[in-house]
């Protein structure tokens, strides 16, 4: 396997690579669950998201892949899914209003690094949060296997766009 950086930092929303994106296809097989048709869908427009999906960004793009794809279908696969730590649920600050966001995990923990003004959120990941993930272990004698932190600020160019 190769090295991997210090860190780092996606350069869309999400970090995408070969290595990073999990194959949740692959995953559900080796658990023995049944794929319908739906489900196989869902999980692979789940696969393919460039940024993160709520709930009716992935009924969307699945119903232009399969029209017969069930609002219900979606709701129960994320449940599936999330039950069996496949993927994450997440807020993103709220940033979107009360929205929730769905994203299948990598091998590495990241960071939820976004923008307060224009809603950007990038990924970031570091090898100090796992030596931090690390030490929690250690400190408190438990195994870490779940970890969502993020952090709020200004991205570059709103931060000129408020001095300008």
């Amino acid at each position: 396997m190769a090295a991997h950086p210090a860190h780092r930092a996606s350069t869309g929303e999400r970090i995408n690579s070969p290595e990073t994106t999990a194959k949740l296809e692959q995953a559900l097989q080796a658990r023995g669950i049944r794929l319908t048709r739906q489900r196989r869908v869902i999980v692979q427009v789940m696969d393919n998201a460039e940024r993160h999906l709520d709930a009716g960004a992935i009924l969307e793009r699945a119903q232009k892949i399969d029209p017969g794809v069930h609002r219900v279908t979606v709701y129960r696969t994320l449940d599936l899914l999330k039950k069996h730590g496949l993927i994450d649920e997440l807020d993103l600050l709220h940033l979107r209003g009360d929205q929730h966001y769905y994203e299948s995990h990598g091998p590495r923990d990241h960071i939820h690094v976004a923008c307060l003004r224009c809603g950007k959120v990038r990924e970031f990941e570091s090898r100090l949060y796992e030596q931090l993930k690390q030490q929690i272990e250690r400190d408190f004698h438990m195994q870490v296997t779940m970890s969502r932190t993020e952090v709020g600020g200004y991205c570059a160019d709103c931060l000129k766009h408020r001095k300008g």
